[in-house]
């Protein structure tokens, strides 16, 4: 049996494909920076000697890590933004091609997920750092709070900075689950191009290339960026 694959339909509908990488890399970026953010605090609140508020962050990352990100997708944008709607900025809706509003629903989404394991690697991180730097650092003078910040923090950030990234080419293939929600990114680019096209399979085909040469450089990044910490080290 012979196989024939038509790409033709690229030279009318590339164009699709080249917005949801846009959206898709913009969309990545921005959930793992608001995750490193939320994942800094709940992994302060982990170590913290405060009671509720380590009881709070363990709960929330054993909710966020045990239920599927779909779920929490539908609860976000289904449930949640019916009361908390989030805004509509123009010129971002510009740049996407679609509504920013719906774009921040599945940031946000993405991001309160994705903050959940990044607060594990932070946590991880600064407990890696041998307790004789804080003892150092006190006996010099420095409360907790600058002791962690000047030393201990930074240290921890050299030493998982490769995981991050590692969470960085992770994100890349789960933000494909927000185009449950019409968010315009890679994967509703194929979408969009197989219902134009009448074509169930090559456009799935060059949606998967795509995702693989994004993971692929992303890490091979990573990989040169654990070479130049370890030359550094």
């Amino acid at each position: 049996m012979k196989i024939l694959f038509n790409f033709s339909f690229l030279n009318k509908y590339y164009w699709y494909y080249l917005n949801g990488v846009k959206n898709t890399i913009f969309l990545t970026t921005l959930a793992l920076f608001l995750g490193i953010i939320l994942g800094m605090v709940l992994a302060l609140c982990r170590l913290s000697k405060n009671k509720p508020l380590k009881y709070f962050s363990g709960l929330y990352i054993e909710v966020m890590r045990g239920t599927p990100l779909l779920v929490q997708i539908m609860i976000l944008y289904y449930g949640i933004t019916q009361f908390v709607p989030f805004p509509e900025i123009d010129f971002i809706s510009s740049f996407l091609g679609y509504s920013s509003a719906d774009f921040f629903a599945g940031a946000a989404a993405v991001a309160l997920n994705s903050g959940a394991y990044v607060a594990e690697i932070i946590r991880a991180g600064i407990q890696s750092i041998n307790k004789g730097q804080m003892e150092a650092a006190r006996s010099l003078g420095l409360t907790h709070s600058m002791a962690m910040r000047h030393i201990i923090i930074p240290q921890a950030f050299k030493n998982i900075l490769p995981a991050l990234g590692n969470e960085f080419v992770t994100l890349i293939k789960e933000t494909s689950i927000v185009s449950v929600i019409g968010i315009m990114e890679l994967t509703k680019a194929g979408d969009i191009v197989r219902g134009a096209t009448a074509k169930g399979f090559e456009p799935l085909l060059v949606t998967a290339a795509i995702y693989l040469t994004l993971t692929f450089t992303m890490s091979k990044l990573v990989g040169l960026l654990e070479r130049r910490m370890a030359a550094g080290d």
